[in-house]
């Protein structure tokens, strides 16, 4: 089981560029966001990675779309296919209604990696 230290060692001694938060839509389809390893640091893992969810077919509409990537640190690989140095993480998807829902992502986050 690979912690969030392991991911950030994984990152430097594979010298990552890219870092693609991937998650699955409601029709089964993976989608992703990709940014730059200089906007990815340890606090993805407690904190998120915001994100305009209105452009996922059959998601919430602009005006409810904000949401939160949360990435799983246990689902850490290198992508074999791009030509950059680019690091996969699985993600759970928070609405910002759930946030406001619950008094600490980090409670959530614990309860979520437990029962993975």
């Amino acid at each position: 089981m690979a912690g969030v230290s392991d991911v950030m060692k994984k990152i430097k001694s594979n010298n990552v560029k890219f870092v693609d938060f991937r998650f699955t839509d409601t029709k089964g389809k993976e989608q992703h966001v990709t940014v730059p390893v200089s906007a990815f640091d340890k606090s993805k893992f407690t904190e998120g990675h915001a994100f305009d969810g209105s452009s996922i077919a059959g998601w919430k509409g602009i005006n409810a779309s904000d949401m939160l990537l949360i990435p799983d640190p246990n689902t850490a690989n290198m992508d074999p296919f791009m030509e950059e140095p680019t690091m996969i993480l699985t993600c759970n998807v928070l609405t910002l209604r759930t946030v406001r829902d619950m008094t600490e992502i980090p409670v959530l986050l614990h309860r979520e990696l437990r029962h993975t």
